[in-house]
């Protein structure tokens, strides 16, 4: 187990997190004001849109800077597996989306409806059409609930329905329901995965985590069973040390373990749940309590337009982008920053930390006629809660390279300096990010 940091080095660490630190940023990506009457606009108003317009306006300060995303209110989504844990309430993951903008930033509270990279316009659902000579696409990811029958999101804290990405308030409904489990004093608690790539990946795994802590807290925990389903072969995650630690701990901790079954259905009077298996086959399973995470892709506006991936892996779901520079494979005044893009990894805050200056560099080079030298190489980072308490400090990035940003927290352990991070210090270091300044 890791050793506990001195004293002096404890409060170094904090302040770094506080100053914004925490996510290693790449190095030398400090750009430069360049002179250009180009005109700006990105595509969301959430995390990667809010950092991509402050850091443009500040690198670009005599374009035009146009924001386009109808939240009225941002979202600190890292804090959604807190509320979903009985630990947060959702005022503390809200704040109003204009009091992150610089002075300058034209932000329209529209999203947008159609999206003509050959003619680089677009049409909003106002029915405004805008005009571009440089498109940043930052609209996130889309749940899609609908793909499981018998499922709406309305359902969510009813009949031992949880899903911590409904939002803030679906996160404490998703808490609620957990309590309601415990209360009955015995149970079957179901956690599935979903087959599509998800934003933050690790949440589904620290649901089944946290749960386990609030039943062992109770005194109850031998009287309920947890179940855990993925689609996947023996997989829960895709870097394989955490994926293995995930296993290995479940199997102490009599989590069931159910691979390559996929989450086809509900009916929620029933408390009843249909997975598919890998040979087509489907099974009914009873449950007292389900966490589901639903299949996810780019909103549908991007999967519509011819941004989209056209083949591979990604093709339909996902805008199409350079995985290391984040430029647009076919429209080279296109580019993509955080959940929206189809890479292999990067649906986290952390990715558009370190995405952020890449893409603010690589546009620079572009309007500048130069090329394009900046590099994402996939970093991701998740604080993975192993228990109420403890988390590990998993960094990684392409084809899950370990990449840890401490010397003194080793990244393949429990420890809860890693929980305090994540507790009280990420928070600080996301706001940072936001106003463009790490």
């Amino acid at each position: 187990m890791n050793q506990v940091p001195s004293l002096p080095l404890r409060r170094k660490l904090l302040l770094s997190l506080a100053a914004g630190a925490t996510l290693a940023s790449p190095a030398g990506l400090l750009a430069k004001p360049l002179y250009s009457k180009a005109r700006i606009v990105i595509l969301g108003a959430g995390a990667a849109g809010t950092a991509m317009a402050n850091r443009l306006r500040r690198s670009l300060p005599s374009a035009s800077i146009t924001l386009i995303g109808a939240r009225a209110q941002h979202h600190y989504q890292p804090g959604y597996t807190m509320i979903a844990s009985g630990l947060w309430s959702p005022q503390k993951v809200l704040s109003n989306t204009g009091q992150w903008l610089s002075k300058g930033i034209d932000w329209l509270p529209e999203d947008v409806a159609v999206i003509d990279p050959l003619q680089q316009q677009l049409n909003l659902t106002n029915q405004q059409q805008i005009g571009y000579d440089l498109l940043v696409v930052a609209t996130g990811c889309q749940l899609n609930y609908h793909q499981i029958d018998g499922f709406k999101p309305e359902l969510i804290g009813q009949h031992g329905i949880g899903s911590v990405y409904a939002g803030p308030d679906g996160a404490k409904a998703t808490s609620e329901q957990i309590d309601a489990l415990i209360t009955q004093g015995e149970g079957r608690a179901l956690f599935t995965l979903s087959d599509t790539p998800i934003k933050c990946a690790g949440a589904p795994l620290k649901m089944t985590f946290t749960t386990l802590s609030r039943l062992e807290k109770s005194g109850q925990r031998e009287q309920f069973q947890l179940d855990f389903f993925s689609p996947y072969h023996n997989r829960v995650f895709a870097v394989p040390t955490y994926n293995d630690f995930v296993l290995k701990r479940w199997q102490e901790q009599q989590v069931g373990f159910y691979d390559q079954r996929r989450l086809t259905g509900l009916d929620a009077s029933a408390k009843r749940a249909w997975f598919q298996h890998s040979d087509g086959t489907i099974q009914q399973e009873d449950y007292d309590f389900i966490h589901v995470v639903p299949p996810m892709s780019a909103s549908d506006v991007i999967r519509q337009s011819d941004l989209v991936w056209q083949n591979g892996s990604f093709a339909n779901d996902w805008l199409e982008v350079d995985q290391y520079s984040l430029q647009h494979r076919r429209y080279p005044n296109v580019f993509g920053v955080g959940d929206v893009i189809g890479t292999p990894f990067g649906k986290t805050a952390a990715s558009v930390k370190m995405q952020a200056p890449v893409a603010e560099t690589n546009i620079l080079a572009y309007l500048s006629g130069q090329p394009l030298t900046a590099r994402y190489n996939g970093y991701t980072s998740c604080p993975l809660i192993t228990s109420i308490g403890r988390a590990i400090l998993s960094e990684f990035g392409y084809e899950g390279k370990l990449m840890p940003s401490f010397s003194f927290i080793d990244p393949t352990e429990e420890s809860w300096l890693v929980w305090l991070m994540k507790e009280q210090m990420l928070q600080p270091a996301y706001n940072a990010m936001l106003h463009g300044k790490v």
